[in-house]
């Protein structure tokens, strides 16, 4: 009897894009459990976890010859954390969804700070994702570059009004959608 050949996430990557089920199948065998944990987690709601996770994997399969994947396990878990981003967006009721990232933010004293640290930096990137153009950009030279409001504006060519207006509205936003996320990183 052979042995069954063992994959890795790159091979698989590349037997998908050219359309090999088995491939796909492997794949979310692979990470089905752990997404839908990931998922669940954040939701506490075993169907909506589940729908967002086929959801998950219907578009990979769908869009696989367009997917430029380089990390398979950080795409899958990025992906996921989107698509709760934009289920508690469009879904302002999710409150479950604010409990873990207080958590992360209140935790950030014990040994695993780092690890949360770092979630809680993809978890301001996703969500700066989701805004528009000039909000990003605001956004990105206050905190990245740490640029005033001063700079930005000429750096923009627009006024130091509008500046503070995008500014302001951007940590509204995040306090808002991410709840005590902010408190961390200001």
């Amino acid at each position: 009897m052979e042995a069954r050949k063992v994959y890795t996430d790159c091979e698989l990557v590349d037997l998908l894009k050219e359309g090999n089920e088995g491939a796909f199948n492997e794949i979310y065998n692979r990470y089905w459990r752990k997404l839908y944990n990931e998922c669940y987690k954040r939701l506490k709601d075993d169907e909506l976890s589940a729908d967002v996770i086929q959801d998950i994997f219907a578009d990979l399969w769908i869009k696989r010859a367009n997917k430029n994947i380089d990390n398979l396990a950080a795409y899958l878990h990025t992906s996921t954390r989107y698509q709760v981003f934009l289920l508690y967006k469009k879904n302002k009721q999710i409150t479950c969804f604010e409990e873990p990232v207080e958590c992360i933010a209140i935790s950030s004293l014990q040994a695993d700070s780092i690890f949360h640290e770092k979630e809680l930096r993809e978890c301001i990137a996703i969500w700066l994702e989701m805004q528009p153009e000039k909000r990003r950009e605001v956004f990105r030279l206050r905190f990245g570059e740490d640029l005033s409001t001063r700079e930005i504006s000429e750096l923009l060519n627009v006024s130091q009004k509008t500046v503070q207006n995008q500014f302001t509205t951007s940590i509204n936003l995040l306090r808002t959608h991410l709840g005590k996320l902010l408190s961390l990183l200001i």
